[in-house]
């Protein structure tokens, strides 16, 4: 078998291996998770989630999902906790301990700690029978018969068992406090996810010029305007409203065309009723205009009236593309 192929099965093997993991998990829930989302939802205070080694980073995740999801979160380093930084769970906050074998001497030392203060524990461990998950308020069992690592040694399959059980967390508080779009846009206000959901039309164009011409503006005028602007594009106006469009494609046609051009107005080679989109409108909408008519450009109007430009460009450097 030649190194490719290698490759390959083993790369095959660890995600079928892994795969099965997870689907196991659903076999393992019990009441006591169904009790921990209901304890995080009625609680006042905030989650804490620790761990030590690769849980840890898990624990980080998972407190990132949480905090961006409407449920607020911090990680706690179990080592750190034991050497002053237990100081940052309140009287009202739910310990999440994250152990696979739930039994390290770290969470040995901390667990009855976070007992004596009286703050609820969750545990998601592999390892029900262990010191963490005989101690903790209610246990979520993350049981893998093995880790993808072909010695059974590095967290692989465990991780990634943690790692969909803090979804599962996540998700059904989302669901349960009825987090909309509008709530996700909020806490991801610089992200592309979040700009799809809150960027709107208006906020692109009003940072661009506003092309416009007459019906009766010289093509000389019309070239001028659309090398001014910048957008590849002009509107034809009569007063405030668009009664057609003018792009760079139609000079070039119309230059392959005529010989001469002195007697030509924007009305003679615009074209009317063109794509166009309120500046209310979602930028994501804007997207998919151009995507459906195969164009770079919309035309924006304000109630009706002309009010600028929203180019192509405009959604690539906001990253709705």
């Amino acid at each position: 078998m030649n190194t490719k192929e290698s490759i390959l099965r083993t790369a095959r093997n660890t995600i079928d291996l892994e795969s099965k993991a997870i689907a196991y998990l659903s076999d393992l829930l019990t009441d006591d998770f169904a009790h921990a989302v209901e304890l995080i939802y009625n609680s006042k205070g905030r989650v804490i989630i620790t761990g030590i080694g690769k849980s840890a980073i898990i624990a980080n995740k998972i407190v990132a999902t949480l905090n961006s999801t409407g449920t607020p979160a911090i990680f706690m380093h179990a080592a750190d906790a034991i050497h002053g930084d237990l100081g940052l769970i309140l009287e009202d906050d739910v310990v999440i301990c994250i152990s696979k074998s739930g039994n390290t001497p770290e969470i040995k030392v901390l667990v009855p700690l976070i007992k004596n203060a009286k703050n609820k524990m969750i545990a998601i461990t592999g390892n029900t029978a262990s010191f963490l998950g005989q101690q903790a308020d209610f246990v979520l069992n993350t049981f893998i018969e093995q880790e993808a690592c072909p010695n059974n040694l590095a967290p692989t399959t465990s991780t990634t068992a943690q790692l969909v059980m803090g979804d599962a967390l996540a998700v059904c508080l989302l669901e349960l406090r009825g987090f909309s779009s509008k709530d996700f846009a909020k806490y991801h206000p610089g992200g592309a996810l979040g700009k799809r959901l809150y960027l709107r039309v208006g906020d692109l164009s009003s940072q661009n010029m506003k092309p416009q011409v007459h019906v009766g503006t010289s093509i000389k005028e019309v070239i001028v305007e659309i090398s001014e602007k910048m957008l590849g594009v002009t509107a034809v106006v009569d007063g405030d409203k668009i009664i057609g469009i003018i792009t760079d494609g139609d000079l070039r046609r119309m230059l392959s065309k005529s010989n001469d051009i002195t007697s030509l107005t924007a009305k003679d080679i615009m074209s009317a009723n063109p794509r166009r989109i309120d500046e209310s409108a979602m930028a994501v909408d804007a997207k998919e205009l151009m995507e459906e008519y195969g164009i770079s450009q919309l035309l924006v109007e304000n109630k009706g009236a002309y009010a600028g430009v929203v180019h192509l460009h405009d959604l690539i450097k906001e990253g709705i593309i």
